[in-house]
């Protein structure tokens, strides 16, 4: 019996680079979710709505944004509308909403402030337009303590 040394090949060489191919896909899959949660988190029209206890989120497919502002300005999916021009552009609105999907919704948001009349003005409009539906939209109630 001979006994010698055996050759052991060097097998692999640890890997000194990270693949950043992964990461880098991770990265930008998040960065498309934030985009695209981002507006949708937060609202630019800032309204000091009336408080419901039970107020909860309208689940509705098809719905047509309105809100007032304090100060009576009216906006259309948080575009400001021109005062002159302002039932043209409601009306329209509302028509092509109502062509789509006659069960669509008006989700209105108005400021505690706002006087009756103005919100029971937008009311006539859009029934003058053809939706019925008509949602106020309110803060929840805080919880008693």
């Amino acid at each position: 019996m001979a006994f010698g040394r055996l050759e052991r090949s060097p097998g692999a060489q640890p890997m000194s680079e990270i693949n950043m191919t992964p990461l880098i896909d991770v990265m930008l899959v998040l960065l498309v979710i934030f985009m695209i949660t981002a507006p949708l988190m937060t609202s630019r029209l800032r309204l000091d709505l009336p408080q419901a206890g039970a107020a909860v989120p309208s689940d509705a497919p098809a719905f047509v944004a309105l809100a007032v502002d304090a100060q009576g300005r009216l906006f259309l999916a948080e575009q400001p509308l021109d005062p002159r021009t302002e039932r043209e552009q409601v009306s329209e609105r509302v028509r092509q909403a109502a062509r789509r999907d006659p069960q669509a919704e008006v989700q209105l948001r108005a400021d505690r402030r706002v006087p009756y009349g103005r919100v029971a003005e937008l009311i006539g409009w859009v029934q003058e337009a053809g939706l019925t539906r008509i949602g106020f939209v309110a803060e929840a109630a805080p919880a008693p303590p």
